[in-house]
């Protein structure tokens, strides 16, 4: 619970991957890739219950057999390639009201796609919201590369303007911190998702920082090596 309201932790898990088929169940680390999301929630001092929304039987079964309930099978019209988050979350919002009879006050988003989120940055994100009395908090992470050396490209492939002058002469280093959305927490007051139909909120909207490791997001052959290649070494370095 969150200051004595209830918190909903959803896992969305489609069946379908095009990029990587099967991810959510690929074997990282001696487990399903959905269990670490999984068993991250269910460790989480401030998480009510943990559910997964999927329309596949094999990640439903293997789901409960690392903790979560899987309440629902997720209908087709929500389980296509166009269906969003937002649809997911509200859809079991929804399956709650109306069948459970029971209401949460506010939802976690964990995407099974980021392993190395772990409990603490779930219960760290909760304290955040408590500490900011907010509305809503989502992770980030420091970019990669800086946007300030980046632009879209014309057909004629010109590279006039590409850059703004005060920029082309700066080390990377010499430029400001820039932040991306991670996709590893979206936390948000159920009441104020329903209202704006929104994770972004225009306010009361705080960040959680995370390193770039904990952000890793597989969504590629090559996401998937290099989160092995994380986890041996994180393993190798443990006494």
């Amino acid at each position: 619970m969150i200051n004595g309201k209830k918190l909903l932790a959803i896992v969305p898990a489609r069946g379908g991957s095009k990029r990587l088929p099967g991810k959510n169940i690929k074997q990282l680390g001696g487990k399903p890739l959905i269990a670490w999301t999984i068993e991250a929630a269910v460790q989480s001092s401030y998480v009510d219950k943990v559910i997964v929304s999927t329309d596949d039987t094999d990640i439903a079964s293997i789901s409960r057999r690392f903790g979560a309930e899987v309440p629902f099978m997720r209908p087709k019209c929500i389980a296509e390639d166009t269906s969003t988050s937002l649809d997911v979350v509200i859809h079991a919002i929804d399956f709650y009201s109306d069948h459970e009879g029971c209401s949460y006050d506010y939802i976690i988003l964990l995407q099974p796609t980021s392993p190395f989120r772990g409990s603490n940055d779930i219960d760290i994100a909760c304290k955040l919201l408590l500490d900011k009395s907010a509305e809503a908090i989502i992770s980030v992470c420091e970019a990669e590369h800086s946007p300030l050396w980046a632009n879209t490209i014309p057909a004629g492939l010109s590279l006039n303007s590409f850059v703004m002058p005060e920029t082309l002469n700066k080390r990377s280093q010499d430029l400001p911190v820039h932040y991306r959305l991670n996709g590893a927490i979206y936390l948000i007051s159920i009441e104020k998702l329903l209202k704006d139909r929104a994770f972004f909120i225009a306010e009361n909207i705080f960040a959680y920082k995370m390193s770039q490791e904990s952000s890793i997001d597989i969504d590629t052959r090559l996401d998937f090596k290099l989160a092995e290649v994380l986890l041996s070494e994180k393993i190798s370095e443990t006494p």
